[in-house]
């Protein structure tokens, strides 16, 4: 009798190669590029996204505002369902001073606020809000002040701030051209889909904003200091930072993010409109296909709690260069 073992195991171990050549290995849940940026693989969904939340119940949690900047939040509905289909890469940090410098050392790119001859804003101990046109809580523009000079002290581990909507979009088409692969910056549905993290509450931790000093650099005690005339409006306690913190000092979010909230404005690509929510696709929406003001989300070390929830929406035109201003890129995920 023919012994078919030897014949059977061949075939086998061949099937199982063919099969491993067909499947290829999973996708890496964190990516590393050339200028030392993590990305964190986000996986497709479905969310909420937008808020509910009634002025009167924001009035209640919120007692120390007037009630028309509660009114002033309608872009913040309806709350509509939207769908990621494809998962993405987002950066695991802000973008650094450092990575940023070493992007302006090999490419050459000169960020608005040095090309325009205008500067930027930054802090300055004897400059008085009340005494601006605008009241600013910063000075500026000002040709001393741009991404490498803020007018506090940063490590090259602290988010690059200063920077525009078109410097973003100069980094994200740089990296693409250097390594190959679409770099760009988040659609709004992704960034509030990425912020979540699955939650619906407030803020990622939950809808306490006093628990805000424990898991986002915002405007408390620490940074009170220094703006004791909106001392009133500041966290109760003290996280030690009174300006930026390096990227990563607190807890990440369920997705593995840090500093979705607090530490630097992030600018996405959406151009801003106050009905689009209404109008939005349901699935991957883009933003307007037109505007004159671009969003950005996630609140500053010197934003309010208010300001610092999952869904409130800022916006400045594409120009806008200001000390709490940053960026978080997206490498897009090979198809």
């Amino acid at each position: 009798m023919t012994d078919f073992a030897p014949a059977l195991a061949c075939a086998l171990a061949l099937i199982s190669a063919t099969a491993a050549a067909q499947d290829p290995a999973p996708p890496p849940a964190v990516w590393r590029n050339s200028l030392g940026m993590e990305f964190v693989r986000i996986p497709a969904g479905s969310f909420a996204m937008g808020s509910a939340e009634d002025p009167e119940a924001l009035a209640r949690d919120f007692p120390l505002l007037e009630r028309r900047r509660f009114e002033l939040l309608a872009d913040e509905a309806p709350v509509h369902q939207v769908r990621i289909s494809r998962a993405f890469y987002l950066g695991r940090h802000e973008v650094t001073v450092g990575q940023f410098r070493r992007f302006i050392e090999a490419s050459g790119y000169r960020p608005e606020s040095e090309a325009d001859g205008t500067g930027g804003y930054g802090y300055n101990p004897a400059y008085d809000p009340a005494g601006s046109a605008r009241g600013d809580a910063f000075e500026g523009r000002d040709p001393r002040y741009s991404w490498s000079n803020p007018g506090f002290a940063q490590g090259d581990d602290h988010p690059v701030v200063n920077v525009t909507w078109n410097d973003a979009q100069a980094l994200a088409a740089w990296l693409s051209r250097t390594e190959g692969h679409r770099y760009r910056l988040p659609t709004e549905a992704e960034w509030e889909y990425a912020c979540r993290g699955g939650s619906r509450s407030r803020y990622p931790h939950g809808d306490d904003p006093q628990a805000l000093a424990r898991s986002a650099n915002t405007f408390d005690q620490s940074a009170a200091v220094f703006w004791p005339r909106w001392r009133q409006h500041a966290l109760a306690d003290s996280d030690g930072h009174a300006f930026t913190a390096p990227v990563g000092s607190y807890a990440p979010n369920a997705f593995g993010l840090h500093d979705m909230i607090g530490n630097a404005w992030e600018w996405v690509a959406d151009w801003h409109a106050e009905t689009y929510y209404a109008e939005s696709p349901g699935s991957d929406p883009q933003g307007p296909s037109e505007g004159s003001v671009r969003v950005r989300r996630g609140g500053s070390w010197h934003t309010w709690p208010l300001y610092a929830r999952c869904t409130y929406r800022n916006w400045n035109t594409p120009q806008t260069r200001y000390t709490l201003v940053g960026m978080r890129l997206v490498r897009e995920a090979a198809p």
